[in-house]
């Protein structure tokens, strides 16, 4: 019996030890499609301008209650043609659902890290796209474009 607790006793560390393995590996990275395949949507028929967004966001991004730095973001948006008006007058309303947006983002760790990552950048971007379209319409506003991005502080 003494001879089989030391058995026992490496056969239950090998097995802790692979179940923790499998347990604590890392995702599989999600498959990225070449651009080469994808081909590019025909825009020569579509009215598109691009309007700037008046001025920068700015996010601040907290430790607590204390502001550890600031993200700074300008944006410009894809829009059809009829609609730049449009994109104008609610340019307001915009500035308010994207800042609440961009908030949503810090306090979801979106800017903590590697805040730069294609998929950060693209969640971000959708949020925003999606906000947009459904204040103006899916047909005014095509796409939301992060021109500049800066973090600063800590």
């Amino acid at each position: 019996m003494a001879k089989l607790i030391p058995i026992l006793l490496i056969v239950l560390g090998l097995g802790g030890g692979i179940g923790a393995g499998l347990w604590l590996r890392p995702l599989p990275e999600p498959e990225q499609t070449e651009t080469e395949d994808m081909p590019m949507p025909d825009l020569a028929h579509l009215d598109i301008t691009l309007h700037d967004m008046q001025n920068q966001f700015m996010v601040p991004l907290l430790d607590g209650d204390r502001i550890v730095s600031v993200i700074v973001i300008s944006l410009t948006l894809e829009v059809a043609g009829a609609e730049q008006s449009a994109v104008v007058n609610n340019e307001p309303r915009l500035r308010d659902r994207f800042l609440q947006v961009m908030f949503d983002h810090a306090n979801s760790g979106g800017f903590d890290g590697m805040f730069t990552s294609n998929n950060n950048m693209t969640l971000l971007r959708q949020a925003l796209l999606e906000t947009a379209q459904s204040l103006l319409g899916r047909e005014a506003v095509m796409g939301v474009l992060i021109t500049d991005i800066l973090r600063s502080g800590a």
